[in-house]
């Protein structure tokens, strides 16, 4: 049986971050969540208050033979900005926090080399944010937030904010999709 990794990633929006990441070749699963907080089981209303720690996230699960947790990385910096603390766009907070939950010391250490070479390709004027932690829990978000751009691509967030995302991903890693994209 082919070994699968998990990624757990933080950057703004979890529709965001779900939309694009799963027209990419070896994804098999992109689930919408929370991590890094201080409570059990928190729900989506909890989140948004700012006080419960967790930041939405997407939970990634990846045939490294196909796509490389680098690969994931180099995604995710493309589509959100590493340099805002605590917000990304018009969403602020704690919960829309640029974050990299590591789930194995190789993925520290890639996530570690990724920033770094970002930063001295001066990639953004301001410095990278993005807090790196292991991954204490991840808990799934309520099955309304679920392939939520797929299902209301015509809602007026997901054009203005979520599809130029998408279409940025799919310009830029082409070669990386599971199939051309019309």
């Amino acid at each position: 049986m082919a070994q699968r990794e998990t990624a757990t990633l933080a950057g703004g929006c979890f529709w965001c971050l779900e939309a694009a990441f799963q027209d990419l070749k070896g994804v098999e699963k992109v689930q919408s969540g929370y991590a890094g907080g201080h409570i059990a089981n928190p729900s989506y209303e909890q989140v948004c208050t700012g006080t419960t720690g967790h930041a939405e996230v997407v939970q990634i699960t990846f045939d490294p033979t196909v796509v490389s947790f680098d690969d994931l990385l180099h995604v995710f910096f493309t589509i959100h900005d590493p340099t805002t603390l605590n917000r990304q766009g018009e969403d602020v907070g704690t919960q829309y926090r640029s974050a990299i939950f590591y789930h194995t010391p190789q993925q520290k250490a890639t996530a570690e080399r990724v920033i770094r070479e970002l930063e001295a390709e001066k990639v953004w004027d301001d410095p990278v944010v993005t807090e790196l932690k292991p991954l204490d829990a991840f808990y799934p978000a309520e099955q309304y937030h679920r392939d939520y751009y797929r299902r209301n691509p015509n809602q007026g967030y997901c054009r203005a904010v979520i599809a130029p995302k998408v279409a940025k991903v799919r310009k830029l890693y082409f070669d990386k999709l599971k199939q051309p994209v019309g």
